[in-house]
């Protein structure tokens, strides 16, 4: 029997609006990510519902909805009563935090040189040679989504599904302060020559280097952090 317009219409009308909703979802939550992460809305900052919707263009359904992914990732603190603010670390959490990165970037590079593909390689080198344009534009922005690519490629190379799910959870939180190591000119510079040395040991497969660069590269990024912030007198 010759099939029907009706027949073979079969995606139902509800449905769109619900795929919608989820494309909104989603990009609420990353344009609140980026404005924490890059310093739009610092640690402590009180979030006025109002002005965040003003902002975004969308109603505080969506808004309330994403606080809370942010919330669940360790971005911001929900307080009942009180309403939401960007999560501050004390010191402690902050050295706490970036030993423990420290040790998971290590074991994704010790991993990585022994499983990853030429292939990978070769797209890691490629992001990591688009970074150094953004480094020498003076792009931070550009800069920090090219660096957290090839962090995050690397830990994928090393293809071990427990390691990963530690590893997104406690980077989720260290991003806003590792965005902001990069604003001390010296440290910003020599990061980028870590990252050559980087790619260096991952084409020589010398998994123990690149988890010793790794390593160091993380307990600088704790210290500079840590320098700016007893600078600002927020320590």
């Amino acid at each position: 029997m010759q099939n029907t317009d009706e027949e073979l219409t079969t995606t139902s009308p509800a449905q769109l609006p619900r795929l919608a909703r989820l494309r909104l979802h989603d990009t609420v939550v990353e344009h609140l990510r980026n404005f924490i992460v890059e310093g739009m809305l610092p640690p402590g900052t009180k979030l006025n519902e109002r002005e965040l919707c003003d902002t975004l263009g969308i109603s505080r359904t969506p808004l309330r909805e994403a606080l809370k992914v942010l919330a669940a990732e360790g971005l911001v603190d929900i307080t009942p009563n009180r309403g939401a603010a960007v999560f501050r670390m004390s010191e402690a959490e902050i050295r706490e935090m970036f030993e423990l990165m420290s040790g998971l970037e290590a074991f994704s590079g010790l991993l990585a040189c022994e499983r990853i593909t030429q292939s990978e390689l070769a797209e890691l080198k490629a992001l990591h040679y688009t970074m150094l344009a953004c480094h020498a534009q003076r792009d931070l922005p550009g800069y920090y989504a090219k660096n957290h690519e090839i962090h995050d490629r690397i830990n994928l190379a090393a293809r071990n599904g427990a390691l990963r799910q530690i590893y997104v959870t406690t980077n989720r939180r260290l991003q806003a302060l590792r965005f902001r190591s990069n604003l001390e000119q010296a440290k910003w510079d020599k990061a980028v020559d870590e990252h050559s040395d980087m790619i260096k040991a991952l084409e020589a497969r010398d998994g123990e280097g690149l988890a010793t660069i790794l390593r160091a590269h993380l307990l600088k990024k704790r210290d500079a952090v840590l320098r700016m912030l007893a600078e600002s007198g927020q320590d």
